[in-house]
């Protein structure tokens, strides 16, 4: 549970640093209470994570040898993916995530697809802000690399660990981003937190070749 734990929690805190959802999180808190843009955020990503966990799960049913090459082949792929992608980045580019979630949250701000009745705004809004961070970090987090990560490492380690390390990244990587995201977000480089990933995605994918061994 140890080794599930660590991988979850390692995996989740380097990726999601300078990720859209990461970023979702600071500008929201820019503009709203903190503490209700943390509760909206982080329960999105457990909720995501769990369900990612579920999916893990099912995977794991699979032939074991199917897993073992899958695994293998989803995190060396991803290693190699961000890798290159980091590579391709300049030194000084502007963090394209931080450019896709100002547009996802100016998009939402000015009547996009995520709403609430009317009531429930002008009643609770409290409820609308949680709704509007809650929704927003859902939608950005499917289908992402962590996610998809997530359900890799379910199908192969002890589920509880990756779950509850992965919470916990989440809740790491959420808590910066609304108490000094602002300040931070403009010192990450968008470039080394890339690379450093895609080496961390390539460690896993040695780690379980050498347990096939």
């Amino acid at each position: 549970m140890l080794a599930a734990f660590t991988a979850g929690l390692l995996l989740i805190t380097i990726s999601e640093l300078g990720d859209k959802t990461f970023f979702i999180a600071v500008i929201l808190a820019m503009r709203h209470s903190r503490r209700l843009v943390f509760v909206g955020v982080l329960a999105a990503l457990a909720a995501m994570t769990l369900l990612s966990v579920i999916l893990g799960q099912i995977v794991s049913l699979l032939p074991k040898h199917y897993i073992h090459f899958g695994e293998i082949s989803l995190f060396i792929g991803f290693g190699l993916k961000l890798i290159y992608d980091a590579c391709r980045i300049p030194a000084q580019a502007e963090n394209t995530g931080a450019k896709e979630a100002a547009c996802a949250v100016t998009q939402q701000s000015e009547g996009g697809t995520i709403t609430m009745p009317t009531k429930a705004w002008s009643v609770s809004p409290n409820l609308a802000l949680l709704f509007q961070a809650f929704v927003m970090t859902f939608l950005a987090e499917w289908g992402d690399r962590t996610q998809i990560s997530t359900i890799t490492l379910a199908a192969s380690y002890q589920p509880l660990g990756v779950t509850s390390g992965a919470i916990l990244g989440h809740g790491i990587c959420t808590a910066i981003a609304v108490l000094g995201g602002r300040l931070i977000a403009g010192r990450i480089s968008e470039r080394v937190v890339t690379a450093i990933g895609g080496l961390l995605f390539l460690i896993f994918g040695f780690i379980a070749i050498l347990d096939g061994v």
